[in-house]
């Protein structure tokens, strides 16, 4: 039987994501067998992000600084924006380097089952974003659902009135994806958004 404060962590870990009750056992015995190599550490990057962390004012990142890194960055293309529901799909699209322009993080998409309304998301700070002029691109990059898409044609309504061109992400048959093996709602947008061969 394990101490309260092991059983504490072991608890703390099996919340994240991914990690049910086994895993994170597994998680806190090889912290605890690697002490200097792996908890210490551990335990020293979680109170350096504790103590720093913070929400980027421009964008919506997650940070330690404020402007975050991408905002901050010079080099990042300036008059292009793309527009994401969540900081997980910030870091996802920064992740692939296929982006070079700024960001805009949402907090979350419209969806009248759960109660989120425009006020409940970031949308007046992207469109005095987009006020303030210098931006020639707008990519909305929802995630492929109703909601996605319904925050996507709202924010288009939302800075039409604005000289940028909005564009949306592709969306269609993932690479080396089966056809058989393919939703219904993802043939038919690949069928939608078919083009010439090449």
């Amino acid at each position: 039987m394990a101490s309260p404060e092991i059983e504490a962590l072991t608890q703390a870990l099996s919340r994240l994501p991914g990690l049910g009750p086994r895993s994170a056992r597994r998680a806190v015995l090889h912290l605890l067998k690697k002490r200097e190599t792996a908890l210490d550490p551990l335990l020293a990057a979680l109170g350096a992000v504790s103590a720093r962390l913070t929400t980027c004012t421009i964008c919506g990142n997650v940070d330690t600084h404020d402007p975050c890194a991408i905002c901050a960055d010079p080099r990042r293309d300036q008059r292009s924006l793309c527009v994401v529901e969540e900081v997980a799909d910030l870091w996802a699209l920064d992740r692939a380097r296929l982006f070079p322009g700024k960001f805009h993080v949402l907090g979350g998409r419209l969806s009248a089952l759960e109660g989120v309304r425009p006020e409940d998301l970031r949308v007046d700070s992207l469109v005095r974003r987009v006020a303030e002029g210098g931006i020639d691109e707008v990519v909305l990059a929802m995630n492929a659902t109703l909601e996605g898409q319904t925050t996507a044609h709202y924010i288009a309504e939302r800075i039409e009135a604005y000289p940028v061109r909005v564009t949306q992400l592709a969306h269609g048959l993932p690479v080396g994806g089966e056809l058989d093996y393919l939703d219904e709602g993802t043939l038919a947008q690949a069928l939608r958004a078919r083009r010439p061969v090449a």
